[in-house]
């Protein structure tokens, strides 16, 4: 057995072929397919393919010690970020708030070793202590990575090859919010989408809100939607529904605009519920087979779990509610699961339910361990999901509540697990760790 590896230290244009068959090739999957594993091996965004946390990876453990690791790197400075993986590559963002720089690695995922290392001064900004310079996890496609940096003085969205030569360099306004940013980019064929929002200053003036999509290959725009700006900013990341006809939509949640679906190649509505929600949107929407789902919530409580029907493209179907859960039993920060007709919630008080995805329905309601801020993972019929203390649960992904193991990491974590090659990479504050697959 091999011991950790302890190491320190563009305009709007028409429609090209690729777009164009990947439309098809989307539009004619099952709506729950495309969240799912329909990206293969990688885990490209946050919470991997669509944003669903879910990896059909065979060799991750339930259980663990530290001499099970395949290696643990500690990351300059400290963050919140989730990993990225592509092939032979895990990229992570990290950031010393001090010095007012942030990082960007690739580390190898067979033994951990840091293959390059950028860095990025960041102006110093007022934010939430809970939050971090290196919150906005890195997206990546087989050309780049892309990470944002924003921060109250300027943003910046970089795109660099897998070797770490930078490919472009983009700068936008700063974000104005409470908190500080939190939202993180995603790819979407040779598109790359993320939110700019802001909160409302008191004099009801201040920067205008937007969605943006730049060109994968150049970094121009190629379409900004702008958006209303609210008392409360969202740090929702898209994701796509894909429905059994039509053009894929991407899907935003947030205060100001509810839930709503965009074309992923115009950038304007196709629907919009903007009553969806009634306070501020951390999580990202799921996928629930024909259901959209998203939660609320302020104060450390969750507010409102929804259920939303979809609209279409052609406008013969408009976006309807179908059910909404309103109470502070409901998530606010974790990300819910949906697979197999059941919801997973994760709730930052530390419970975890499991409902009926179709209805609302709820299963169970149990309190494993501590408080989660971090998302879950399904992986083989088990959820993983990573305690603000730093402890991994896992628990059987069934209508019958059932512990199967809570391991410990050894330091505090709001960061999701990710899973690709056969392998899961966890991050901490300051640490990344590998563990899972066939050992030689």
């Amino acid at each position: 057995m091999r011991k950790p590896n302890q190491i320190s230290g563009k305009h709007n244009r028409p429609l090209t072929g690729l777009v164009i068959s990947s439309i098809i090739m989307l539009a004619t999957l099952p709506a729950t397919t495309y969240g799912g594993q329909a990206q293969g091996e990688e885990w490209t965004r946050f919470r991997g393919p669509n944003g669903q946390g879910i990896s059909h990876a065979k060799t991750i453990p339930i259980k663990w010690i530290e001499s099970d690791y395949n290696w643990k790197v500690r990351l300059p400075g400290g963050g919140h970020s989730s990993p990225v993986v592509w092939r032979d590559k895990v990229f992570v963002t990290s950031g010393d708030q001090r010095a007012g720089r942030g990082f960007l690695l690739a580390l190898s995922v067979s033994d951990g070793k840091i293959l390059w290392q950028k860095e990025y001064a960041l102006t110093a900004y007022r934010m939430n202590t809970l939050n971090s310079y290196a919150t906005a996890t890195p997206a990546a496609d087989a050309n780049c990575i892309y990470a944002l940096w924003p921060t109250a003085d300027k943003t910046t969205l970089v795109a660099l090859s897998h070797d770490g030569n930078e490919v472009w360099n983009r700068t936008f306004e700063g974000v104005h919010c409470q908190h500080g940013a939190g939202g993180s980019p995603i790819v979407l064929d040779d598109i790359v989408v993320f939110t700019h929002e802001h909160e409302q200053e008191n004099s009801g003036n201040g920067p205008q809100s937007a969605w943006i999509a730049v060109d994968c290959k150049t970094g121009r725009i190629r379409w900004k939607l702008e958006r209303q700006t609210s008392s409360k900013t969202s740090y929702s990341t898209p994701c796509v529904y894909s429905p059994g006809t039509g053009t894929p939509q991407l899907v935003f949640t947030s205060l100001a605009h509810g839930m709503t679906g965009v074309d992923p190649i115009t950038g304007t509505v196709v629907w919009e519920v903007k009553s969806a929600f009634i306070s501020r949107v951390v999580s990202s929407p799921v996928v629930a087979g024909g259901l959209l789902i998203g939660t609320c919530g302020d104060a450390s409580s969750g507010k409102r779990l929804i259920a939303i029907k979809p609209g279409t493209s052609d406008k013969s179907n408009t976006a309807t509610e179908a059910y909404k859960l309103d109470n502070s039993s409901v998530p606010y920060v974790p990300t819910s699961l949906a697979i197999e007709g059941l919801l997973f919630t994760f709730h930052d008080t530390g419970y975890v339910s499991c409902l009926r995805s179709a209805t609302g329905e709820q299963l169970w309601r149990q309190k494993p361990a501590g408080k989660f801020f971090g998302s879950p993972v399904w992986v083989n019929g088990n959820l993983y999901c990573i305690t603000t203390e730093g402890e991994v649960v896992v628990i059987k992904a069934a209508p019958i509540y059932e512990l199967l193991a809570i391991n410990p990491l050894g330091e505090k974590s709001h960061a999701t697990p990710a899973v690709a090659g056969g392998r899961m990479h966890l991050r901490t504050y300051s640490h990344l760790i590998s563990i899972g697959g066939r050992k030689e």
